[in-house]
């Protein structure tokens, strides 16, 4: 018995954002290193190419993410990995309902898409196979670790418990106490404020370039501050939720950190254009 997902665009949003980030920066990386950056051109191209091929695995795991259930147990489908999960292995069956605050300590999401190695907080950690978690998920305690899945068919978790013979308990968490759940990046408006204006400087970076860069007789190397500032950005974003969770100062710095650094190449960048 097969079992999708929740319905969501996450993996075309992921093939389409990945193809633009990814394109943009090798194509960045060549126009403005020449023959004598050679070795420059080496130490970016090396890491964007790990970083390539591991965006590609997970890219594939979420267009062939699903579930199944058989007589032996629970099936996650993920990528190239099947991972089962016996009967006999499962401890628990948790229903968490409404909005998690999650945290990444070796995974990757977008909207729509994650997977990867979590920590809830008020539940425990994670391997989350997963859409649209914000709206719920079946978190299942097992022997094998602990997972989180969210199928579109709400009757998954009954067949679960069922064949598991464990009894479904249900997490509310609107109504866990903030001091156990832990503040969520997502209703901080401190942090909103500064995320929304990395990109706004980002996007305003951008556009500037891209309207009076050409024909303007500065440097190619411009565009290569261009590619440096999108990859602080999404250094400072991943880095930034992961360390909110331990000291939101230390969040806010981050972000703060990647403004100060792209307002610094906007700057340089309008020095060399109008020079």
């Amino acid at each position: 018995m097969n079992f999708c997902t929740k319905k969501s665009y996450g993996a075309w949003i992921g093939l389409i954002m990945g193809a633009v980030l990814f394109i943009f920066s090798f194509w960045g990386i060549g126009f403005s290193l020449g023959e004598g950056d050679k070795v420059l051109q080496l130490l970016l191209y090396i890491p964007a190419y790990i970083f390539l091929a591991i965006y590609i695995y997970l890219l594939i795991g979420s267009f062939s993410m699903e579930y199944s259930i058989d007589k032996y147990g629970v099936l996650i489908h993920w990528g190239v990995r099947k991972i089962r999960i016996p009967w006999s292995e499962i401890n628990e069956v948790i229903y968490v309902k409404g909005s998690s605050n999650l945290f990444s300590m070796l995974g990757a999401s977008w909207p729509g898409y994650m997977a990867g190695l979590y920590n809830a907080k008020g539940l425990g950690p994670v391997r989350m196979y997963a859409t649209h978690y914000e709206e719920g998920f079946i978190y299942l305690k097992t022997n094998k670790g602990f997972f989180g899945i969210t199928p579109e068919d709400g009757n998954m978790i009954n067949i679960i418990a069922e064949n598991a013979a464990k009894e479904i308990t249900t997490v509310d968490m609107e109504t866990m106490p903030e001091e156990i759940k832990g503040e969520n990046i997502r209703e901080d408006n401190l942090y909103q404020i500064l995320y929304r204006i990395n990109i706004i400087f980002l996007a305003a970076f951008a556009l500037y370039i891209a309207i009076f860069f050409p024909g303007s007789g500065a440097p190619n190397f411009i565009i290569l501050l261009l590619v440096l500032a999108v990859a602080l950005f999404l250094f400072s974003l991943s880095n930034a939720a992961r360390l909110y969770q331990f000291s939101s100062a230390g969040g806010y710095m981050l972000l703060t950190i990647g403004i100060a650094v792209t307002g610094i190449f906007f700057i340089l960048s309008l020095f060399e254009i109008t020079l």
